[in-house]
């Protein structure tokens, strides 16, 4: 299993799910979205696994912008430019991925 997790410094999903892999003693690597983000190829693997929807985080400062764009690709534009509006954490197992906290998911994968 080779696991990353992205997320925020201050997001308390993000800091839970680090906790999840570390009780189960499963190695992971934590990327700091804000400062490093997601690639072009790691961001078009999520957004397959999860959907594009699905990544966009409701609650983020300029997130309702994305609502008036129209297409797809406008809005996955935007959201690799701005990677603040992606919902963390994004756990990401080879092809497989999760966007918030999916414990049920998780345990699938070990």
């Amino acid at each position: 299993m080779n696991i990353q997790i992205f997320g925020k410094s201050k997001c308390f999903d993000t800091k839970k799910a680090e906790r999840y892999f570390k009780e189960r003693r499963i190695k992971f690597q934590s990327v700091d979205i804000i400062k490093y983000g997601l690639s072009p190829r790691e961001f078009d693997s999520v957004r397959r696994a999860v959907g594009l929807e699905n990544m966009i985080d409701e609650k983020a400062r300029g997130a309702e912008l994305l609502k008036y764009l129209a297409y797809d690709d406008a809005k996955a534009e935007k959201l690799l430019e701005d990677q603040s509006l992606i919902k963390t954490p994004v756990v990401r197992n080879g092809k497989q991925a999760t966007v918030g906290y999916c414990p049920d998911i998780w345990k699938n994968w070990e």
